[in-house]
């Protein structure tokens, strides 16, 4: 197997950002259409504009030069080039070797087929989350026990509705058994982007709305983790039990798929 060296890396990177600069039009990115050009595509000082950035260093960059670029040049950059997430994703895997930080990626949604996989589970609850916990994606039957689709967005984080909704603690009757393993598992994943503005944010904000929380931040190891709820009263009070297991639907933007598999029949 050959090994990849520095320069055929660079001429890679040099080669995809050539290849995203003549895909685009003026009229891609709004700019004034200013005659008939000699090649296709924005010029480089149009793409450094656009970004924001020197026309010398981004020269230098398209090149493939040895030089050192900030996550905030090559964020955008991306913008700039109109990349999509497995794009951007690629662009800082040639510069940095690294994916980008996960509040670089779209919060929206997920693939259809991954919506799909879903939908086809049809009486198994699953949901996806991202690297803070918020819901981005579920099933009907998902919906059913949690009602993700009745909440608004920035209330449809699960540690939100773990901590913070008095009416969603008491539908868990296993609330003083679960509410520490998700913890510990929800500290455990943000070890991913400790300095990450948004978890920063949802920290703070959950420390001041539940005395709870603020103990779980305190402690500083806990025996066992969780993925999900083991037992949920349904609109019924009828007690449904489970047990859950977790597929990554996407590493880079840390995303998972949070399944339920009934442990027994409601009672």
């Amino acid at each position: 197997m050959s090994t990849r060296t520095l320069a055929r890396t660079r001429n890679e990177l040099s080669d995809f950002l050539v290849h995203h600069r003549k895909k685009l039009s003026t009229a891609d990115v709004g700019l004034p259409n200013t005659g008939r050009r000699r090649t296709s595509g924005l010029r480089r000082e149009e793409v450094a504009a656009l970004a924001g950035v020197g026309l010398t260093w981004y020269t230098w960059f398209e090149q493939g030069r040895d030089i050192q670029v900030s996550e905030a040049f090559l964020l955008n950059v991306s913008k700039a080039l109109r990349l999509d997430d497995a794009e951007c994703c690629h662009l800082f895997l040639l510069a940095h070797r690294r994916p980008p930080p996960a509040e670089a990626f779209e919060l929206s949604s997920v693939s259809p087929l991954v919506q799909q996989l879903m939908d086809d589970l049809v009486e198994r609850p699953a949901y996806v989350i991202n690297l803070h916990w918020d819901v981005i994606a579920w099933n009907r039957a998902a919906d059913s026990l949690f009602g993700f689709a009745t909440r608004e967005r920035v209330h449809r984080n699960f540690m939100r509705m773990i901590f913070a909704d008095p009416a969603s603690r008491r539908r868990f009757p296993n609330w003083h058994q679960d509410a520490p393993r998700l913890h510990a598992q929800f500290r455990y994943d943000l070890a991913a982007a400790p300095a990450s503005p948004a978890a920063l944010t949802l920290i703070e904000d959950l420390v001041a709305l539940s005395p709870d929380f603020r103990r779980g931040m305190e402690q500083s190891h806990v025996d066992s983790y969780g993925r999900g709820i083991s037992a949920i009263l349904d609109a019924d009070d009828n007690r449904h039990e489970f047990i859950h297991d977790m597929l990554t639907v996407d590493e880079h933007r840390h995303l998972r798929m949070v399944v339920y598999f009934s442990r027994q029949g409601p009672r």
